[in-house]
């Protein structure tokens, strides 16, 4: 092709339209390398996501505690909950615990 040929082709004169030139180095540069660029954006809304999902999570587990801080109103109860769960004793009492191989 000749160079009058390429200088007509209507390509090569929207590529080497002023605002093309500058658009296009703008837009990479703000697609990728600013400190708001796309990638950027994309692992905050990551993080968001991730965030979102530990806050369900921690409000089912308070939701659960709750419950089970009604169920303890009683201080039978409130023993037995403390002797199970956290393996505390009375004073004069020795725990043993006994676990089980259930490797063959």
């Amino acid at each position: 092709m000749s160079l009058k040929k390429i200088k007509e082709n209507k390509a090569f004169k929207f590529l080497t339209n002023s605002f093309v030139l500058i658009f296009i180095p703008f837009l990479i540069w703000m697609l990728f390398f600013d400190e708001n660029s796309y990638l950027v954006h994309r692992k905050f809304n990551q993080e968001i996501k991730d965030l979102e999902s530990t806050i369900s999570f921690y409000k089912i587990k308070i939701a659960e505690d709750k419950a089970t801080i009604k169920k303890l109103g009683d201080s039978l109860q409130l023993e037995r909950f403390a002797r199970e769960k956290y393996l505390m004793k009375k004073e004069n009492e020795d725990i043993y615990i006994i676990e089980f191989d259930t490797i063959k």
